[in-house]
């Protein structure tokens, strides 16, 4: 694939997005969050924590900081939402079901498909701080062993 195509993919994802947010705010205002001053919770998988930046995760859509402990994985699951994200500081660990490996660091883009099957988790050494967004909610479903 082109870096063009690369590039006009990651594009197109982000404007849905944002085409989104805009269509959720109501009061029509600019949204400004610092990762570094946001407030994170706990996320219900232990290694993890999320900051929601505009949405419900328990409805859709949301968009959110998310981040992975050094050393967090989270083992072979789905999500039943199409899920967006970009790498903000540290590196996201993702394996699919298939072997598709991918190690993507700051600056890296990935969307994954609804119901894709993979396990995933942060730098060994410093973890992940991601931003993700989806138009539905976001769920965990651990595949069954």
């Amino acid at each position: 694939m082109s870096k063009l195509v690369k590039v006009g993919v990651v594009l197109g994802a982000f404007s849905v997005g944002w085409v989104v947010c805009a269509a959720t705010s109501q009061d029509k205002k600019v949204v400004f969050v610092d990762s570094a001053k946001a407030e994170f919770k706990p996320a219900p998988a232990p290694g993890a924590a999320f900051a929601v930046v505009w949405g419900d995760m328990d409805k859709g859509p949301f968009g959110a900081f998310v981040k992975f402990d050094p050393g967090a994985k989270f083992d072979t699951h789905s999500h039943s939402s199409d899920l967006r994200l970009a790498v903000i500081k540290g590196a996201y660990l993702y394996k699919g079901a298939k072997g598709e490996e991918h190690r993507a660091g700051p600056g890296c883009f990935m969307a994954t498909p609804g119901g894709d099957h993979h396990w995933s988790g942060g730098d060994e050494k410093e973890g992940a701080l991601i931003y993700m967004e989806s138009n539905g909610k976001f769920d965990l479903m651990p595949d069954k062993k």
